[in-house]
Protein backbone atom coordinates (compact mmCIF):
# COMPACT_ATOMS: atom_id res chain seq x y z
CA UNK A 1 0.00 0.00 0.00
CA UNK A 2 2.92 2.25 0.50
CA UNK A 3 3.70 2.55 -3.15
CA UNK A 4 0.04 3.16 -3.97
CA UNK A 5 -0.09 6.01 -1.46
CA UNK A 6 3.11 7.44 -2.81
CA UNK A 7 1.73 7.20 -6.34
CA UNK A 8 -1.55 8.81 -5.20
CA UNK A 9 0.30 11.54 -3.33
CA UNK A 10 2.48 12.18 -6.37
CA UNK A 11 -0.61 12.35 -8.57
CA UNK A 12 -2.36 14.76 -6.17
CA UNK A 13 0.72 16.96 -5.98
CA UNK A 14 1.07 16.86 -9.75
CA UNK A 15 -2.57 17.72 -10.39
CA UNK A 16 -2.53 20.39 -7.70
CA UNK A 17 0.66 21.84 -9.14
CA UNK A 18 -0.83 21.87 -12.60
CA UNK A 19 -3.99 23.59 -11.35
CA UNK A 20 -2.10 26.10 -9.26
CA UNK A 21 0.31 26.81 -12.13
CA UNK A 22 -2.55 27.64 -14.47
CA UNK A 23 -4.16 29.94 -11.87
CA UNK A 24 -0.84 31.64 -11.10
CA UNK A 25 0.04 32.04 -14.77
CA UNK A 26 -3.40 33.57 -15.43
CA UNK A 27 -2.88 36.03 -12.56
CA UNK A 28 0.63 36.85 -13.72
CA UNK A 29 -0.57 37.29 -17.28
CA UNK A 30 -3.41 39.51 -16.05
CA UNK A 31 -1.00 41.66 -14.06
CA UNK A 32 1.39 41.97 -17.02
CA UNK A 33 -1.48 42.89 -19.35
CA UNK A 34 -2.80 45.44 -16.82
CA UNK A 35 0.64 47.08 -16.49
CA UNK A 36 1.04 47.07 -20.26
CA UNK A 37 -2.40 48.68 -20.67
CA UNK A 38 -1.50 51.36 -18.11
CA UNK A 39 1.75 52.10 -19.94
CA UNK A 40 -0.15 52.36 -23.23
CA UNK A 41 -2.64 54.75 -21.58
CA UNK A 42 0.22 56.87 -20.23
CA UNK A 43 1.91 56.96 -23.63
CA UNK A 44 -1.40 57.86 -25.31
CA UNK A 45 -2.07 60.60 -22.74
CA UNK A 46 1.45 62.01 -23.17
CA UNK A 47 1.03 61.91 -26.95
CA UNK A 48 -2.33 63.70 -26.71
CA UNK A 49 -0.86 66.39 -24.42
CA UNK A 50 2.01 66.90 -26.85
CA UNK A 51 -0.38 67.21 -29.78
CA UNK A 52 -2.40 69.78 -27.82
CA UNK A 53 0.75 71.76 -27.02
CA UNK A 54 1.82 71.73 -30.68
CA UNK A 55 -1.68 72.78 -31.78
CA UNK A 56 -1.70 75.61 -29.22
CA UNK A 57 1.74 76.75 -30.32
CA UNK A 58 0.58 76.74 -33.95
CA UNK A 59 -2.54 78.76 -33.04
CA UNK A 60 -0.42 81.34 -31.22
CA UNK A 61 2.13 81.47 -34.05
CA UNK A 62 -0.62 82.05 -36.63
CA UNK A 63 -2.26 84.67 -34.45
CA UNK A 64 1.02 86.50 -33.84
CA UNK A 65 1.77 86.50 -37.57
CA UNK A 66 -1.63 88.04 -38.23
CA UNK A 67 -1.06 90.63 -35.49
CA UNK A 68 2.26 91.63 -37.00
CA UNK A 69 0.82 91.86 -40.50
CA UNK A 70 -2.22 93.87 -39.37
CA UNK A 71 -0.07 96.20 -37.27
CA UNK A 72 2.24 96.94 -40.19
CA UNK A 73 -0.71 97.47 -42.53
CA UNK A 74 -2.49 99.78 -40.07
CA UNK A 75 0.73 101.62 -39.21
CA UNK A 76 1.45 102.16 -42.93
CA UNK A 77 -2.06 103.38 -43.77
CA UNK A 78 -2.16 105.64 -40.73
CA UNK A 79 1.22 107.12 -41.69
CA UNK A 80 0.01 107.60 -45.29
CA UNK A 81 -3.15 109.27 -43.99
CA UNK A 82 -1.06 111.60 -41.83
CA UNK A 83 0.85 112.62 -44.95
CA UNK A 84 -2.38 113.24 -46.88
CA UNK A 85 -3.58 115.40 -43.96
CA UNK A 86 -0.29 117.28 -44.00
CA UNK A 87 -0.60 117.87 -47.76
CA UNK A 88 -4.27 118.80 -47.42
CA UNK A 89 -5.47 116.18 -49.92
CA UNK A 90 -7.63 113.90 -47.77
CA UNK A 91 -10.21 112.02 -49.84
CA UNK A 92 -13.08 109.76 -48.79
CA UNK A 93 -11.16 106.88 -50.38
CA UNK A 94 -8.07 107.58 -48.25
CA UNK A 95 -10.23 107.71 -45.15
CA UNK A 96 -11.94 104.41 -46.09
CA UNK A 97 -8.59 102.66 -46.69
CA UNK A 98 -7.47 103.78 -43.23
CA UNK A 99 -10.73 102.68 -41.60
CA UNK A 100 -10.56 99.28 -43.28
CA UNK A 101 -7.01 98.75 -42.00
CA UNK A 102 -8.13 99.93 -38.56
CA UNK A 103 -11.08 97.50 -38.47
CA UNK A 104 -8.88 94.64 -39.61
CA UNK A 105 -6.33 95.54 -36.95
CA UNK A 106 -8.97 95.60 -34.19
CA UNK A 107 -10.37 92.27 -35.34
CA UNK A 108 -6.98 90.55 -35.41
CA UNK A 109 -5.97 92.02 -32.04
CA UNK A 110 -9.28 90.92 -30.50
CA UNK A 111 -8.67 87.36 -31.65
CA UNK A 112 -5.07 87.40 -30.41
CA UNK A 113 -6.18 88.62 -27.00
CA UNK A 114 -8.05 85.34 -26.53
CA UNK A 115 -5.01 83.08 -27.00
CA UNK A 116 -1.95 85.22 -26.25
CA UNK A 117 0.20 84.61 -23.22
CA UNK A 118 0.05 87.11 -20.35
CA UNK A 119 3.32 88.76 -21.45
CA UNK A 120 2.15 89.14 -25.05
CA UNK A 121 -1.27 90.31 -23.91
CA UNK A 122 0.34 93.12 -21.91
CA UNK A 123 2.27 94.20 -25.03
CA UNK A 124 -0.86 93.97 -27.19
CA UNK A 125 -2.78 96.19 -24.78
CA UNK A 126 0.02 98.79 -24.74
CA UNK A 127 0.25 98.71 -28.53
CA UNK A 128 -3.50 99.10 -28.95
CA UNK A 129 -3.53 102.06 -26.59
CA UNK A 130 -0.59 103.74 -28.35
CA UNK A 131 -2.09 103.17 -31.82
CA UNK A 132 -5.45 104.52 -30.69
CA UNK A 133 -3.79 107.64 -29.36
CA UNK A 134 -1.88 108.25 -32.62
CA UNK A 135 -5.09 107.68 -34.58
CA UNK A 136 -6.97 110.14 -32.33
CA UNK A 137 -4.26 112.77 -32.67
CA UNK A 138 -4.17 112.32 -36.45
CA UNK A 139 -7.95 112.71 -36.71
CA UNK A 140 -7.84 115.83 -34.53
CA UNK A 141 -5.17 117.29 -36.83
CA UNK A 142 -7.25 116.39 -39.89
CA UNK A 143 -10.33 118.05 -38.38
CA UNK A 144 -8.33 121.24 -37.78
CA UNK A 145 -8.46 120.87 -34.01
CA UNK A 146 -4.99 119.48 -33.14
CA UNK A 147 -3.78 118.80 -29.61
CA UNK A 148 -1.17 121.25 -28.25
CA UNK A 149 1.47 118.64 -29.10
CA UNK A 150 -0.42 117.35 -32.14
CA UNK A 151 1.44 118.90 -35.03
CA UNK A 152 2.44 116.87 -38.05
CA UNK A 153 6.03 116.58 -36.80
CA UNK A 154 4.92 115.59 -33.28
CA UNK A 155 2.68 112.84 -34.62
CA UNK A 156 5.34 111.68 -37.06
CA UNK A 157 7.72 111.30 -34.12
CA UNK A 158 5.11 109.10 -32.46
CA UNK A 159 5.24 106.78 -35.47
CA UNK A 160 8.92 106.14 -34.75
CA UNK A 161 8.05 105.31 -31.12
CA UNK A 162 5.27 103.01 -32.33
CA UNK A 163 7.72 101.15 -34.53
CA UNK A 164 10.11 100.70 -31.62
CA UNK A 165 7.22 99.52 -29.45
CA UNK A 166 6.25 97.07 -32.18
CA UNK A 167 9.78 95.68 -32.22
CA UNK A 168 9.55 95.12 -28.46
CA UNK A 169 6.16 93.43 -28.86
CA UNK A 170 7.53 91.25 -31.64
CA UNK A 171 10.41 90.20 -29.38
CA UNK A 172 7.97 89.19 -26.63
CA UNK A 173 5.96 87.20 -29.16
CA UNK A 174 9.08 85.42 -30.38
CA UNK A 175 10.07 84.57 -26.82
CA UNK A 176 6.58 83.25 -26.17
CA UNK A 177 6.93 80.97 -29.18
CA UNK A 178 10.37 79.80 -28.02
CA UNK A 179 12.23 81.46 -30.86
CA UNK A 180 15.69 82.60 -29.76
CA UNK A 181 16.84 86.11 -30.47
CA UNK A 182 20.15 86.39 -28.68
CA UNK A 183 23.08 88.36 -30.07
CA UNK A 184 25.06 85.14 -30.57
CA UNK A 185 22.35 83.67 -32.77
CA UNK A 186 22.17 86.85 -34.83
CA UNK A 187 25.95 86.84 -35.30
CA UNK A 188 25.95 83.18 -36.30
CA UNK A 189 23.26 83.84 -38.88
CA UNK A 190 25.01 86.96 -40.17
CA UNK A 191 28.35 85.26 -40.76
Amino acid sequence: MGSALIGLAAAVVGVTGTLIASVLSQRLLGRVQSEQFERQQQVAAAHWRREQQVAELNRRRESYMQVNASFRRYWTHLMNFLWTVHKGVVTPEAREVLEEARRDHHSVFAEAQLIASAAVLAELDEMTTALSEVYRRTMCLEEGNPDPDGSFDDIRTEFVRLWEQWETMRGVMRADLGVGDSAGERLAVGT
